[in-house]
Order: structure tokens, then C-alpha cells, then sequence
């Protein structure tokens, strides 16, 4: 990315409601993991349906560090990896994602060897990596750190029982991959049930791994000796497309998001038709319609299938236009709230409690330069500036660019007064 793109911003002009229909994108995490997933083969995967997002280049560039091919055309994404020259991923390419670290169980799986220093991505808070380490150890590998690195050896894998402390999403997908190839059966006990990790293990077993219990707290893997390529679809993308749709609930607008999967967003449509917004579902789509003032709601952010801590700062944001007091509680990351003061600056009546946000409203926001601090905080200044009166300028945009796909064409499909400057 050049000096220019770095300081590109974004300049919304609200009090439009949205309206309009847009196509669901393909989950970003999901497709992380699924780009991670390919090395666990030494034959071709093509993937479909990828978010052309920051954050999938730079996953790719980083296969490619460690010798694999990777080449992306538009929303399709081709990973060989035959030759893997390197079991070490390096630091600079790793610090830009957190599922950077998801290298370490197919490298592990296939080589026997996998170093990685701790990832980086947003400041949201401590996301440990024990789990990802312990179950490596459960499975017989030995794990030390050296220098900056993690680092995880073992000749050969043996399936184990195992229970993870807390249901980490990127930590059952490690270990899901780590066991995919090892001798033996492998139970992984308090998994993360999203449905990111089950369309993981979809596309495992796509490749010839047998697991099963996916999507459940408990899950089975009986290895296999390799596993071959395929294509594979990634599935819509639930936070993006709950973007949107709390963008029209807070706009006191009408948004369609075609292709969105309504089963993957209980969470939010239950707390939206408890905020008065009238809920439409069909077999291709989810349309929200907000014709009157919302309700105050509260909210609690807590593990799959609960109301998504990913949706937690866009939340808060459609809630500054709630007539009464709304709460929300964070109960997965303890520095979600890097967007309180942002929306504070525009005018929103935010106050703190340790994890807990009090949101007092209707606020009448009011246009001014803000920043992006993290993917999700970016996403809630966004919904902001649309809620607010005159024009808001985002700055730190990169981050919303790791996340969101065409934000600023799908935003002005639905009627939006928004666009990026770039100096």
C-alpha cells in the first residue's frame, strides 16, 4: 500500500436513510481460515466467492514466504502447495492478521515442524494463545519459544481427547488442522461452534479428512495420511452483512442483504426485532425495515450462537438513535470499546462500566473527523456518520479496508453520501 492509500479517508455526508438491496459478501474470517487450510495439501485448492479484503492478500502473501503459489483473481483464490521451503513464518507478514498464526497446525501436520510469532491484527484486547499451544501438546507435539517464536515439533502426531479452557475460535480451526493429519482419533472437547469453523472442517473433508461433530461443542477427527485438493465456496459473511443491515436500522431505512444466511444471525435478528425493527426472511435473503424510532435494548457479546462480539461495536453505534437507555456487555474481548470515544466526539452519550457500555439516546450526532481504530470500531463511525447531521470524515481507513469489501459502492448502492479521497 503507497503513502497516498495510507492517508486516504473517507468523507460520509448523513441523515439518508439507506434503502436498497445488496449482495452478501464472503466471510472474510472464514475465508482466513480456508487460505490457512490449503496447506494441508500438496495438490491445487481453489477457493470461491473470497472478499476482495486486505487481509486475504496479506494472508497470501504470506503462503507464498512460506513457498507455496498463491494467485487471486477477484473473488477466486488458487493456493498450490507442493513445495513448502519454510517452517518458520516471518514476523513482518504475520503481524498484520491474527489468523496469521493458523499456518502453525498444517505446517506442524505436514512437516513436523511450524514456528510463528504471536499474531497481530486489531487491539482488541488479550486473545492468548494457550489453546492453539496446549492442544498442539495434547497431540504429542513439544512446544517451546524461541526468540520471537512459537515454535511446535513432532515426527508424527497421535490423535488425543482433549478440552479446550475456552471455545476459541481460532484455536479449534488449529487444531482441527493440526489432527486432520494425525495417527489416530482426535476429540476436541468446548469447541467453537461458528459457523466459520464448521465451513472449515466442510472443506477439510471436501480435501478426504473425516471429521465430524462440526459445528457443536464437541468434535471428532480420525486422521488421515494426506489429504487432496478441491474447490471449495466460502460461505456469506455474517458480520459484514449485519453491518448493513444496522446501518438501515439505525437510518430509520429498509436493507436487503441477498444471499445472507439467517440461521447464522439469530443473535442480531433477535435483538433487532426486539429494538422494533421489522425482520423479513426468506430462503436468499434478510431485509431489516426500521419505519419508527428504536427501542433500547440490552446486549450481551458472548461466543457463537450468541450475539456476535464482532457486531458489537456497530451495535452500539444504531443504538446512540435508540429513545431510552441502551447496554451493551462485552463478554469476549476486554478492548472492544476503542470506538467510545470516537462516537463521544460525534455527540453520542456513551458511558463505561468496566466491559459494559451505557448508551443514552436518541443522540443527535453531528459530523467530524473521527478514525477507524480497529476493523469493527471503523464500521461503528461509518454507521455513525450516516446517523449524523452535516459531514463526517474517517480517517485510519486501512482498517476498514481489512474487513469490508467495496464499502464505499455498496454503501452509495443503498443511497449513501459517502467517498474515499485519496491526497
Amino acid at each position: 500500500m503507497g503513502a497516498a492509500e495510507r492517508d486516504a479517508k473517507l468523507v460520509i455526508r448523513g441523515g439518508t436513510p439507506l434503502r436498497g438491496s445488496i449482495p452478501a459478501a464472503g466471510s472474510k474470517n472464514g475465508a482466513l481460515y480456508l487460505v490457512a487450510a490449503a496447506l494441508l495439501s500438496a495438490e491445487p485448492v481453489t477457493l470461491r466467492n473470497v472478499p476482495e479484503v486486505a487481509d486475504i492478500r496479506e494472508m497470501g502473501r504470506l503462503l507464498e514466504a512460506l513457498g507455496a503459489t498463491v494467485a487471486i483473481d477477484g473473488p477466486t483464490v488458487h493456493v498450490e502447495a507442493a513445495t513448502l521451503t519454510e517452517t518458520f513464518a516471518p514476523a513482518d507478514l504475520v503481524a498484520s492478521t491474527r489468523a496469521s498464526f493458523l499456518v502453525m497446525g498444517p505446517l506442524l501436520a505436514r512437516l513436523g515442524e511450524a514456528g510463528c510469532a504471536p499474531p497481530g491484527g486489531d487491539a482488541i484486547g488479550v486473545r492468548p494463545l494457550d489453546v492453539h499451544l496446549a492442544g498442539f501438546r495434547a497431540l504429542g507435539a513439544s512446544v517451546s519459544r524461541e526468540g520471537a517464536n512459537w515454535v511446535a515439533r513432532s515426527s508424527r502426531l497421535q490423535g488425543a481427547r482433549l478440552f479446550l479452557d475456552y471455545p476459541s475460535v481460532l484455536g479449534t480451526v488449529n487444531v482441527i488442522f493440526a489432527a486432520a493429519l494425525a495417527s489416530g482419533t482426535t476429540t476436541i472437547v468446548n469447541a467453537a461452534a461458528e459457523p466459520e469453523v464448521a465451513m472449515a472442517a466442510d472443506m477439510l473433508n471436501a480435501m478426504g479428512a473425516r471429521i465430524s461433530g462440526h459445528g457443536t461443542g464437541i468434535v471428532t477427527v480420525e486422521g488421515v495420511p494426506r489429504l487432496h485438493g478441491c474447490a471449495f465456496e466460502v460461505i456469506p459473511d455474517r458480520i459484514e452483512a449485519g453491518t448493513y443491515l444496522l446501518a438501515g436500522a439505525a437510518t430509520r431505512g429498509s436493507v436487503e442483504v441477498t444471499g445472507a444466511r439467517a440461521d447464522h444471525l439469530d443473535g442480531l435478528l433477535s435483538k433487532l426485532t426486539e429494538a422494533g425493527v421489522r425482520v423479513d426472511v426468506t430462503e436468499r435473503s434478510v431485509r431489516v425495515t426500521a419505519s419508527e424510532p428504536l427501542a433500547p435494548i440490552q446486549v450481551q457479546a458472548v461466543p457463537y450462537p450468541g450475539f456476535a462480539t464482532d457486531l458489537h461495536a456497530p451495535m452500539a453505534a444504531a443504538l446512540t438513535q435508540a429513545t431510552g437507555v441502551s447496554i451493551i456487555h462485552e463478554r469476549v474481548y476486554d478492548n472492544r470499546l476503542l470506538y467510545v470515544g470516537e462516537l463521544r466526539a460525534m455527540g453520542a452519550r456513551l458511558t463505561t462500566g468496566g466491559q459494559s457500555v451505557i448508551i443514552e439516546g436518541p443522540a443527535r450526532l453531528t459530523g467530524t473527523p473521527v478514525r477507524a481504530l480497529d476493523i469493527r470500531a471503523g464500521a461503528a463511525v461509518v454507521i455513525g456518520g450516516l446517523c449524523a447531521e452535516g459531514e463526517t470524515t474517517i480517517r485510519d481507513i486501512g482498517h476498514i479496508d481489512r474487513g469490508y469489501s467495496r464499502l464505499v459502492e455498496r454503501l452509495s448502492a443503498l443511497g449513501a453520501d459517502i467517498e474515499r479521497l485519496v491526497p
